[in-house]
């Protein structure tokens, strides 16, 4: 199998492809590495490293088609960034744990770092594309330069990163070029005032319908089951928003900062709910019987 082309710095929306989960080129790695517990997103206990019992021997899922019913929308949501792949063909080099028990937890550890740079990557190349944030785009560069550098890095290498630190160093660049892009908006839209800074706020459950946010910080917002029906969520900065169940029918997402798939997979739409032209929508949301164009 060829490996995946790096991700230019110099064209930072032409490798998104290479950023979106290839379940085909991993060996199931998102189906051990993690651990999660039983709640609403998960039906069973699974520790770290040990296989989820629906992982069949060809590390496919035996449920992946009514992940949701089986009480796995969990699983349904989760998006590794095209991590799975990138460990398993080029820093194993197609290498199966498996077949070859010793390196499954070098490789389960390396999967868990490598999805932290894939999101990087991720925010740093949407960062690229946002028009207002030019003056920062010089730094955005270096910066998404040096994490495909490290993804780049053998396992051990790799095990001794300090993600931590490579993850603050970029979040300040990201929160510059959010803060720069957002500055039109916040200046137009009602969302320029107390409304506009919602970052980390608890937002659960509340009807947001019809709102101008337009511009607003909603990094970190709890929005679990809030409604966002017909909200103007262009530029606002979606970082980390929970949006699990979270009402978008309607809604203008057309523009939003950092939204990412898995976000909108955790969410509700319709026919009307515009998205940015990197995501795609939601299958659940066609199967729902919602008539109409998706936008």
């Amino acid at each position: 199998m060829p490996e995946p082309r790096p991700l230019a710095a110099s064209a930072p929306g032409g490798h998104r492809a290479r950023l979106r989960a290839d379940c085909e080129r991993c060996f199931g790695l998102c189906c051990v590495a993690p651990a999660f517990s039983a709640s609403a997103d998960f039906a069973i206990d699974k520790a770290a490293g040990q296989a989820c019992p629906n992982l069949r021997r060809d590390f496919r899922c035996s449920i992946h088609d009514r992940l949701r019913q089986q009480g796995f929308p969990g699983c349904a949501v989760y998006d590794c960034f095209g991590a799975g792949q990138q460990v398993a063909q080029v820093t194993f080099g197609g290498r199966d744990w498996r077949r070859e028990p010793g390196i499954a937890g070098q490789m389960f550890q390396a999967f868990t770092i490598m999805r932290q740079l894939h999101e990087l990557l991720w925010y740093l190349s949407e960062a690229l594309t946002l028009p207002r944030a030019r003056p920062v785009h010089g730094d955005l560069g270096r910066a998404l330069d040096e994490t495909e550098r490290l993804t780049r890095q053998s396992p051990g290498a790799l095990a001794e990163l300090d993600m931590a630190a490579h993850q603050r160093d970029v979040n300040t660049l990201l929160l510059r070029a959010s803060e720069l892009a957002r500055t039109g908006a916040r200046a137009a839209g009602t969302a320029g005032g107390a409304e506009g800074d919602l970052r980390g706020a608890d937002l659960t459950g509340r009807d947001l319908g019809g709102a101008n946010l337009s511009g607003a910080n909603l990094r970190g917002a709890r929005l679990i089951g809030a409604s966002l029906r017909d909200a103007d969520l262009r530029l606002a900065d979606l970082t980390g928003a929970d949006l699990r169940g979270a009402d978008l029918c309607g809604a203008d997402a057309s523009q939003s900062i950092f939204l990412t798939q898995s976000q909108v997979d955790a969410a509700k739409g319709d026919p009307l709910t515009r998205l940015p032209p990197a995501l795609t929508v939601p299958a659940h949301w066609r199967r729902a019987g919602m008539p109409g164009h998706f936008a």
